[in-house]
């Protein structure tokens, strides 16, 4: 499978970049230029990712990767909610009923409300959201995420290196440990989880491969934290290379 999407980039002033930003423009820039390929293993699957431009003035290289990807990862600005961008992105993907995971990335920061950011990512997408993951916190006051599917919380600790899957894991959304540990920023989360699971629909396989049901993560890309939820569900759920028309 193939996501669409930048690669860990990070300010020109920092002291080092994702490996998928090589050229001197795009460490300068702190933006991704040229699309380029990465391949991993995960779970016995092989995982093609194809990090691609994001920015508009080097968007025609994203249109042509999304016509070859398998499954694409839209990546949403939790401060700015949907961008111009994103939506032009999006309307070829669904032009090919490409599935879309999404990750709300930058929940280290101050943010926007999670259930306005849900709310606006269906309303101006057109697309049914369906949370597996949802943030207790933000900003300095970030906790962790909430796993719905796997009924845990994953604590967050901040750290660029620190290898995704090896952060704390409290188990029970219910347990008494995570309302006396993270205080009114659980018992706020708990509560919002409680609502979306109420109101949100149930995960349907075929409206996702259709493309007009998203799975919604939450994290710190900076902070590889929150990857591991998304990479489980790109395994489980997207599908594998299909055929493609010549040109």
């Amino acid at each position: 499978a193939g996501g669409s999407g930048s690669g860990s980039v990070k300010a020109r002033k920092a002291s080092r970049h994702a490996t998928s930003d090589w050229m001197e423009i795009e460490k300068q820039r702190g933006i991704s230029v040229a699309s380029s390929v990465m391949q991993m293993e995960y779970r016995d699957c092989v995982i093609n990712l194809l990090d691609t431009p994001g920015h508009q003035d080097f968007s025609e290289d994203t249109y042509r990767v999304l016509t070859a990807v398998d499954a694409a990862l839209m990546v949403i600005d939790a401060a700015n909610g949907v961008e111009p961008q994103t939506r032009r992105l999006l309307q070829v993907c669904r032009a090919r009923n490409t599935p879309i995971l999404t990750f709300v990335n930058k929940m280290d920061r101050e943010v926007r409300e999670p259930l306005a950011l849900m709310d606006e990512i269906e309303r101006e997408l057109g697309m049914t959201v369906v949370p597996f993951t949802w943030p207790v916190g933000m900003a300095k006051f970030f906790g962790g995420v909430l796993d719905l599917r796997r009924d845990q919380m994953r604590v967050f600790a901040p750290g660029e290196d620190r290898v995704a899957g090896t952060e704390e894991v409290v188990e029970g959304l219910a347990s008494p440990q995570l309302a006396q540990r993270f205080g009114a920023a659980y018992e706020q989360a708990h509560g919002e989880m409680e609502l979306v699971r109420e109101a949100a629909p149930a995960f349907d396989e075929a409206e996702f491969l259709g493309g007009r049901q998203t799975p919604m993560f939450f994290g710190s890309a900076i902070n590889n934290f929150g990857v591991q939820e998304v990479l489980d569900a790109l395994v489980e759920l997207a599908p594998p290379p299909g055929p493609r028309p010549s040109l």
